[in-house]
């Protein structure tokens, strides 16, 4: 299952969400953005682990309708009172592969866990334009583009909160 503490990769860095306000409505959109099912559970209180760095949201309020947790009401970026003891995660209905079209998962560059994939367009004018990649264990693959049609793109393109 596609499940852990969320976090959020910025600029190089890396960065936690504090459950202060975490419900089911925030992993929800989580999920969606993740493409990993509905969400099963909000865990709180850093039950997958206390995350390091930064803490980049605190008082996350989600309708549950978002495509992206960027677009949910928070207390501001960066903003946070709390610690990593505080780390919230996500527990999501779907695996990780088993969410991605079978033909893609054949050509996805190293085994993905849910847990520590990050996704991103790369070469393009911005960040919701150019080629897709797929970051795992330090290192960058690309999807091949077998079969590859309009409604993959909108799965990225929701992914990443780019409508």
């Amino acid at each position: 299952r596609c499940e852990g503490r969320v976090e959020i990769y910025h600029y190089g860095g890396r960065g936690t969400v504090c459950d202060d306000g975490w419900d089911l409505n925030d992993a929800e959109v989580v999920c969606r953005q993740l493409g990993c099912g509905f969400a099963v559970s909000a865990p709180s209180s850093a039950s997958f682990g206390q995350g390091t760095g930064n803490i980049y949201l605190d008082d996350v309020h989600c309708t549950g309708s978002e495509s992206s947790l960027f677009q949910c009401r928070h207390r501001g970026w960066g903003v946070h009172n709390c610690g990593h003891s505080e780390d919230a995660g996500v527990v999501c209905s779907d695996d990780f592969l088993r969410s991605l079209p079978a033909y893609l998962s054949d050509c996805v560059l190293n085994y993905l866990s849910p847990k520590a994939t990050r996704l991103q367009l790369v070469n393009g004018r911005h960040r919701c334009e150019g080629r897709v990649e797929l970051y795992y264990k330090g290192q960058t693959g690309t999807v091949c583009d077998d079969f590859w049609d309009l409604s993959d793109a909108q799965v990225v393109c929701r992914q990443l909160g780019c409508g």
